[in-house]
């Protein structure tokens, strides 16, 4: 189904895609094949970590963290083209990490940190320290501009106050980049976990339990000047994080989509019902078919994303029509998963209710489907 591993080169090379490019997405397929098999994504489920540390460090070997860091901050000095496939195919396996986290982090830094915050920072999440966003309030507004936290000068460096809502593996981040307001001026601010008072972290309880989200109150840490990211810069970085996040969420949402069609179609050849294989009858073969034909295209836009992210204008039409368009075809395979499954679909021990939740989660981060369609029409109109 889809797209295998022996013509996935073909299709990619076809967008302008290297052979060390594509080398690296078949290294991204097995990777994660291999080290997040189904049994392993619920047994993490349970555990503190909500990921394996080893895996982490395996990922970190191989300088994923380091591909869209340049190489003179120890990365590899390529760009979030190749990041995208890595992203999809951690989806497709629901293979738990803080990767994207630290990715959008880095990119973060990138767009409006001064050459000492970069200096210190980028080369220690190449290798390994997680570093996580707040940018999420509880308003719950996906506008990443409306911000009510904010920092106030105190002697030689600042107080932060707010709250912020699911920052995602923030119980072993390094660093926390958040958005505040400073005298009503945008800025991103850096956060070491040691300015973190205990409990100041609660962890939440969301939809996609094989994520790790915590809410952060802010009030009363401090930091000093030195960790404001540049004034001129914070705000247009939030528009490319915002890009950047929607971008790695929509490979995620692709790679999920695939594995939940195929799980349904496995069911649909084995599970007889009436004397047929329930697969036969024509009220399963057409909802299955358009899940396929839906996937298609949130892929298309998934990669033209990935080609053209960066551009100007037409990268960020292509990354809000690819998150779109994963959010739409997501949310009916895993849906039709449940549904064929039966009264199964619903229990805990259905893999398909895992894809369901993912596909939801996924939807509330930055933004769903409607709401991109509306910056599109913006964009297109």
């Amino acid at each position: 189904m889809a797209f295998s591993e022996g013509n996935l080169a073909d299709h990619l090379g076809g967008l302008g895609y290297s052979e060390e490019q594509i080398e690296l997405m078949d290294v991204a397929t097995s990777f994660c094949r291999d080290k997040s098999p189904i049994d392993k994504v619920r047994k993490l489920i349970n555990d503190e970590h909500g990921y394996d540390p080893g895996v982490w460090q395996e990922i970190v070997d191989l300088g994923w963290l380091g591909i869209a860091v340049p190489e003179a901050h120890g990365g590899v000095g390529l760009s979030m083209a190749e990041v995208a496939p890595i992203a999809e195919q951690m989806g497709r396996r629901l293979l738990a990490t803080p990767f994207a986290t630290c990715t959008i982090a880095a990119q973060a830094l990138l767009a409006a940190g001064d050459e000492a915050q970069c200096a210190e920072w980028l080369p220690r999440i190449v290798a390994g320290e997680v570093a996580t966003l707040a940018l999420t309030e509880p308003h719950g507004d996906w506008n990443l501009g409306h911000v009510e936290a904010s920092a106030k000068a105190q002697g030689e460096g600042y107080v932060l106050s707010g709250t912020k809502q699911f920052v995602v593996y923030a119980q072993h981040a390094a660093l926390v980049i958040a958005s505040v307001t400073v005298d009503g001026a945008l800025r991103l601010a850096l956060i070491e976990r040691s300015a973190i008072p205990d409990g100041a972290l609660r962890r939440e309880i969301i939809i996609d339990e094989t994520k790790r989200s915590y809410e952060l109150t802010l009030d009363g840490i401090t930091i000093p000047a030195s960790a404001l990211l540049d004034a001129g810069r914070s705000g247009s970085a939030l528009g490319q994080i915002e890009l950047a996040n929607a971008l790695l969420q929509a490979a995620e949402m692709c790679g999920g989509t695939q594995s939940a069609i195929d799980y349904t179609i496995e069911y649909l050849k084995t599970r007889k019902q009436f004397g047929k294989l329930i697969g036969e009858y024509q009220a399963l073969k057409h909802p299955i078919t358009n899940a396929y034909v839906a996937y298609e295209k949130a892929r298309s836009h998934m990669l033209s994303a990935a080609h053209n992210f960066g551009q100007q204008g037409v990268g960020e039409i292509a990354v809000r029509m690819a998150k779109a368009s994963a959010d739409k075809a997501y949310s009916f395979a895993a849906d039709r998963a449940v549904q064929f499954h039966g009264g199964f679909g619903f229990t805990h021990d259905c893999d398909a209710g895992l894809y369901r939740r993912s596909a939801i989660w996924h939807a509330s981060q930055y933004g769903d489907a409607a709401w991109h369609r509306s910056k599109l029409a913006d964009l297109l109109f």
